[in-house]
Formats: structure tokens, sequence, C-alpha cells
């Protein structure tokens, strides 16, 4: 049976029809597909010459921040992966989008770089569901967007695109709900049992509150990665952050940078602790020197089971509180772009 297949090609290949395509002359031995440990994405985008994005797994199913290289407004990415993983692409612009890896898939990215929010993901259910979804919300006012996606969530309790929006609308909000938080997270967790990323925000959501816009920090001790005490008494200038971040997160190594430059700008007028959730102390430590972020920052190890994610109520990354120097919570879980406008709003009025 080989046999006489590869006798037709050759066949054809001297009756003047050209040399056949790879995927054909080996269509028996090999597949031009990706491969089933892999994921591929390919996309072309008008507008955008070249350059780079950034990618990074929200679930964490991938090592720390990766690029994509863009040449001719074209682009390719390959990662070998073992299940289903959610990615996020950073833009150059800063705007992001989920992209729903699968083992053994290829997904498509097309459009506008000019108009970012209209791109067309297509290759998997789950892409081609968020598109849509996007396409939808596009046109709804801010109040009109998170009643859609809670609908959208509580009828797909099933699809990945369910816990993107959960936290991106829900867990990372200005002013989480953590009661409605949870109760999404359980209905979830039914469809889905075996998710770890579920599983982590249900465990990290039992039994904690949250610390809202106007409550005051409460107290807390700790030591950061030098050996020093750590606690509200660091928190006193006129204008005070408190960051969690991790090395392997995009955005919180992007609002520690902003926060580098808001200190470098402010000085003494700015207080700034974070909190790192790196598993290795001395790699958080090498990191802090490398970038010269000179303010406290603590890292036990402990990930998600730090007691400070319970104290503040965080349940996911970046997170943030803007803090006055009485110890009132002015704002929180702000976007790094937002929590730089807002603390140069601030700074500004103070030195009016």
């Amino acid at each position: 049976m080989f046999g006489s297949v590869m006798d037709k090609l050759g066949a054809m290949v001297k009756a003047g029809l050209g040399i056949l395509p790879a995927c054909l002359s080996a269509m028996i031995l090999f597949s031009c597909g990706v491969d089933s440990d892999k994921f591929r994405l390919e996309g072309r985008l008008r507008n955008i010459h070249q350059g780079e994005f950034w990618v990074y797994s929200m679930d964490g199913s991938t090592d720390g921040i990766d690029t994509i290289p863009v040449r001719e407004g074209r682009f390719s990415y390959e990662i070998p992966l073992r299940s289903p993983s959610t990615l996020i692409v950073i833009f150059p612009n800063y705007s992001e989008q989920p992209v729903f890896a699968e083992p053994g898939a290829e997904v498509e990215i097309k459009g506008d770089a000019s108009h970012l929010r209209e791109i067309a993901i297509n290759g998997t259910d789950a892409n081609e569901e968020m598109t849509k979804l996007r396409m939808e919300i596009s046109q709804l006012m801010p109040p009109q967007v998170i009643k859609h996606v809670e609908t959208y969530i509580k009828d797909h309790p099933d699809s990945p695109v369910s816990i993107y929006l959960l936290q991106r609308y829900f867990l990372l909000e200005n002013e989480a709900d953590y009661k409605k938080v949870l109760t999404l997270v359980n209905l979830l967790s039914q469809h889905q049992p075996d998710n770890g990323q579920l599983i982590s925000w249900k465990k990290r959501l039992k039994g904690f509150g949250s610390v809202a816009k106007n409550d005051m920090v409460p107290t807390f001790s700790a030591r950061d990665i030098k050996g020093r005490s750590v606690s509200l008494d660091d928190l006193k200038k006129q204008v005070n952050v408190l960051s969690f971040w991790a090395s392997w997160n995009y955005q919180s190594t992007d609002m520690q940078r902003r926060l580098l430059r808001l200190k470098l700008n402010y000085g003494d007028k700015l207080g700034v602790v974070s909190i790192c959730l790196d598993a290795d102390p001395a790699s958080c430590k090498e990191i802090v020197q490398r970038d010269t972020l000179a303010w406290k920052t603590v890292c036990d190890g402990r990930m998600w089971d730090s007691p400070l994610l319970a104290k503040f109520g965080v349940a996911d990354i970046p997170s943030n509180m803007i803090i006055n120097s009485k110890g009132t919570v002015l704002a929180r879980n702000l976007t790094p772009q937002n929590l730089e406008d807002e603390v140069e709003k601030i700074l500004k009025k103070e030195q009016k």
C-alpha cells in the first residue's frame, strides 16, 4: 500500500505537476499540523511593520514572560504544552488579549494594529467564543458589560473563557465583591472540578474579607528580603502604595517599573512597600537589586499561602492599594497605568 502511494506521487512529479508540498509527499508518515504536545500561535496585523509582543501564562503553565517578534506585520509563536492554558498577549500599546491554548492546536490572529479591540482570534471554540463576546461588549456601556459578562459565565460554566472573565471583570475589580466572586468560583468548580486555578482561588477566598476603599489599612508586621522589619509605619508618607506582584506576571512587573519612576520623581513624598509572591526569596532579591527598587520588598517564599494576602484581601495579582498618611485606603486594584496617574494626581494636588 505504502509503495503504491509513493509510486503514484513520483509519477505525478515526473508528469510535470511540480514538487508537491512536504505535507502531501509524506502524508503517510508525518503530519504537517502542530505536534500533539505543542501549541502554535500565528497571525498578521495591518499597520504594524515590526516590533514585538509579550506573552505570559495566566495560570502558570509557562515560565515567566516571553516575547513574540513581529516582522512585516507577521508573527509566529510555538510552545510545548501538555494541558490547556490561558496565555495573555500584551501588545505595544500595553493592551492585552487572552489566547486560549490547547495541546496540538493552532490559533490565528488577524486584524488591524490600530484597532486591537476588533482583532479576531480563530482556531478553537474558546478563542472564537471570546472574539464574539468581545465584539458584543464593545457596543455596551460599562454597567451593561458587567451584567453581560456575568450572564456569559453562568451560561458557560465549563469554558476557559469564563475563568478569564471572572478574573478580569470581578476578581481584579477596584472594589471586588468577594462574596459574588466566591459564588461564581463555586459554580465553575462544579463543572471544572480539576481546574487548578479555580481550586487555588477557592482556597484563598474562603474565610477572608476585603480591605475596601475608605477602610483603614490593618496593622501588619513582616521582614523584607534584607531582613529589615516592615510594618504600617513604612506607609506614613503623603501618599503610599502597597503593591502585590510576582516576577512571572507582566502587569506586575510593569507596575513595579511605574512605581520606580514615581519614586524617583517624588522621593520621600511617596511611600512604597511591595509584597512579592515569588517562590524563591533569593531570586526575588536579585531582581530587586537589578531593577534598583529602592523600597522594602517582602518575599517569604510562601507564594499564595502568605498570611499577608488574606489580611489584605488579595486573591490575585497584580494588586495594589493607594493609602494616605493616616492609613486610609484611597483606591485599590488599579491597573498599572491608572495607578501611576492616580498617584501623580494626588501628589500634584497636594503640592498646590
